[in-house]
């Protein structure tokens, strides 16, 4: 149900944009650039940028001037751009949040940088490691800020699932499985069913993957145990579901077995109900508990984080809308994880310490773990763009 849950933010952002007045403007803010007229645009990136009092929606380019002019008159940007190549020229803009098919992302994104823009790159990161390896070096070489927009991470719940799994009391990690499906399917012609724009249930879907990650705080596997794709139906290079064991080795040297399960085409229960429970999600085993993050992707919507002892088989259940271990008094409950990573964000460009940070050597390892998926599973790597070459 993943398109069910980002529709939901899109209303919900849609709401607290009326409920909530937007602050007032810091006196200079930097400016947002939006690249593409993805409908992602809203609830990602132009909603929270209203609410945060040092960042100004600037301009957003669409390779459609119209479409362009239309969308700035939507949601009252000053400029438009009928080209993306137009937006990052433009010296005025200091941010750029890039939002076009994953196959583009290595391009726009490290134009962006050699344009002296800091960039929020939706996931997933690029296309392979290969890109992404180049796209860091893009990165450093420019002196400017790079992030992966793994916005789940940055919320309250996030922390608090971590600082649950490190309590000793529940003993070391056994295994994990995490899943995400679509159910009514990915309709058919979407952009992620092409094959040559990175598409693919994995690339998509690749909350699961850093789900786990995360839960571990793990780099790349050692091995891919197993994976197993089901191809679609167009095009067998692209993955319509992809199934998955992973050997981990966590940070204290032990290995944890995890599986992740992706599926753009979900079949429906007995054929006839639309499996409209099946949030992304991550169940983790230790050696006393069971410790179940439910909607782990936008727990802003809803979410639990339940806790059952092995041994009595009760279960107890938290939620965590603001503050949690790491952003403490910070943040507000009607935040969305969109909000609070450009919170964070915005926090690094003015040379703060953001609260949580992805590292570019973990949005790195993440592209790695894609591709040995995809090895293993004998379907072929995403291609690489001629400009990463």
């Amino acid at each position: 149900m993943a398109l069910a849950i980002q529709t939901i933010t899109f209303a919900q952002q849609y709401t607290n944009s009326w409920l909530h007045p937007a602050p007032k403007k810091a006196d200079q803010p930097l400016k947002l650039g939006v690249l593409s007229s993805a409908q992602i645009n809203a609830a990602a990136a132009i909603h929270p940028a209203e609410s945060h009092p040092d960042i100004l929606l600037y301009g957003i380019a669409s390779r459609d001037n119209a479409t362009a002019k239309s969308q700035a008159r939507k949601y009252r940007f000053m400029k438009s751009y009928g080209s993306y190549e137009e937006l990052i020229s433009d010296p005025a803009i200091d941010i750029v949040y890039i939002s076009v098919p994953n196959g583009l992302h290595f391009e726009w994104a490290s134009k962006a940088l050699d344009a002296g823009k800091h960039v929020l790159l939706e996931k997933p990161f690029t296309s392979n490691a290969a890109e992404a390896k180049r796209l860091v070096e893009c990165a450093e070489r420019s002196g400017k800020i790079l992030e992966e927009a793994f916005h789940w991470q940055f919320h309250p719940a996030a922390h608090r699932f971590r600082e649950i799994l490190e309590d000793e009391k529940h003993g070391k990690i056994i295994r994990t499985r995490a899943i995400m499906t679509s159910t009514p399917e990915i309709p058919a012609g979407d952009i992620r069913w092409q094959y040559d724009l990175a598409g693919g249930s994995l690339m998509d879907m690749t909350y699961v993957l850093s789900f786990t990650r995360f839960a571990l705080k793990a780099g790349v596997p050692p091995k891919v145990i197993s994976a197993k794709a089901r191809p679609a139906t167009h095009d067998p290079r692209v993955d319509s579901a992809m199934e998955a064991t992973l050997l981990f080795k966590t940070q204290t040297m032990y290995d944890v077995h995890s599986t992740i399960y992706t599926d753009m085409k979900r079949g429906w229960a007995m054929g006839i109900v639309p499996r409209f429970w099946e949030l992304p999600s991550i169940e983790v085993e230790t050696e006393k508990s069971t410790i179940y993050f439910y909607n782990a992707m936008m727990p802003h919507i809803y979410h639990y984080i339940g806790i059952t002892d092995k041994a009595s088989g009760r279960t107890k259940y938290e939620k965590c809308y603001s503050g949690g271990p790491q952003w403490k008094e910070r943040g507000k409950p009607h935040w969305s994880t969109y909000r609070y990573q450009l919170e964070a964000f915005i926090d690094k460009v003015r040379g703060r310490e953001p609260v949580h940070w992805v590292t570019h050597g973990e949005s790195v390892a993440q592209m790695e773990t894609i591709d040995d998926v995809y090895r293993k599973s004998e379907l072929p790597l995403r291609p690489t763009s001629t400009l990463a070459m």
